[in-house]
């Protein structure tokens, strides 16, 4: 699962990125951060704004847009595109998900494909993997308190 350009794993990386590139980290920005970070899950910008909201962030539609466009178009945090719309991830770091099916989750995990796979894909392909993410769907088994059971 190798790339280019490394990611982000963790909030203290987030903010490292942020500043290494300049980017003003602003209440908003810094809240937007510490709450991908501490919930752990996918969340839309509406999710966002309004959990900020009733953590007493006073923090406007506007300005949770912005802020997310920003974190993601540098790499700081994920967006992730779904019929429904965008959901936004703490995790940057190229990485593979697990879309749970019945409970509309997205899990982040991270998966090494054989060698043997990355080969076959290049010599079909033409091409050399630099990275790559694999989309797994699945549904929560009863006994696991995984997809948010």
């Amino acid at each position: 699962m190798t790339t280019d350009s490394p990611g982000v794993r963790s909030l203290a990386g987030a903010i490292q990125r942020c500043q290494a590139l300049g980017m003003r980290l602003s209440r908003q920005r810094r809240s937007i951060l510490e709450l991908l970070w501490h919930s752990g899950e996918h969340l839309s910008a509406r999710e966002i704004y309004h959990r900020l909201n009733e953590q007493g962030q006073g923090i406007g539609h506007t300005s949770v847009y912005q802020n997310l466009d920003a974190l993601t178009s540098q790499g700081v945090i994920e967006c992730v595109e779904r019929a429904n719309g965008r959901l936004y991830g703490s995790v940057s770091e190229i990485h593979s998900h697990v879309n749970c099916l019945d409970t509309q989750q997205i899990l982040d995990v991270w998966v090494e494909l054989p060698p043997e796979v990355i080969a076959q894909v290049e010599q079909e392909t033409g091409t050399r993997v630099t990275g790559y993410r694999v989309d797994f769907f699945a549904y929560r088994r009863p006994e696991s308190s995984a997809c948010g059971g």
